[in-house]
């Protein structure tokens, strides 16, 4: 049995915008769309999950009432040919909460949690589309063998639109930039 026969056919077409834009709900879900492609994310773990979620729950917390932090949605790259990646974490100006698609100057900082089957496309990849997109911070965490997870944190150069080595963390992430915050990692 080919790929072909055991996928639909609009994982196999280049899409648009307008076509992404009549999908439903499901048909979204788990999937990001680069260069028009349908590209399937791996399935996340709960300790994958929860990590993400405890550090947008403290971003949310310390971002104040300019910025909301949240998990699981589409944040537009580009139109054409449409990149929609879905960043494990998104620190967005809450004026835009009820905007979509939500796009990059909506967006201060996004974070991934590295998974097994990610780790080429959150170490490399989506570094430089976030930082093509001028998306201002991105924090890569690592699920590390020791159980406490590692975070590293990058900084946008704006001339280069590349992204500058920031602190890495681990046991207690405590940074200054974009904001004052401290995650216990060691709780997860």
């Amino acid at each position: 049995m080919t790929a072909e026969m055991m996928a639909p056919a609009w994982m196999h077409e280049q899409i648009t915008a307008e076509d992404y834009e009549s999908w439903s709900e499901e048909q979204c879900a788990g999937i990001e769309i680069v260069d028009g492609m349908v590209a399937v994310s791996p399935r996340t773990s709960k300790r994958h999950n929860r990590l993400a979620r405890m550090v947008a729950n403290a971003l949310d917390v310390a971002a104040g009432a300019e910025w909301n932090a949240d998990t699981d949605f589409d944040v537009r790259l580009q139109d054409v040919p449409l990149t929609n990646r879905r960043p494990d974490v998104v620190v967005y100006r809450a004026d835009t909460t009820d905007i979509t698609p939500t796009r990059p100057e909506h967006v201060l900082l996004v974070a991934e949690v590295v998974s097994p089957g990610s780790e080429t496309t959150d170490r490399i990849v989506k570094v430089d589309q976030y930082a093509k997109a001028g998306i201002g911070f991105y924090w890569r965490i690592e699920q590390a063998v020791t159980g406490v997870p590692l975070v590293y944190t990058y900084v946008l150069d704006p001339a280069t639109k590349t992204y500058r080595d920031g602190d890495v963390f681990t046991g207690v992430l405590k940074a200054a930039a974009p904001f004052p915050v401290e995650i216990d990692l060691s709780q997860i």
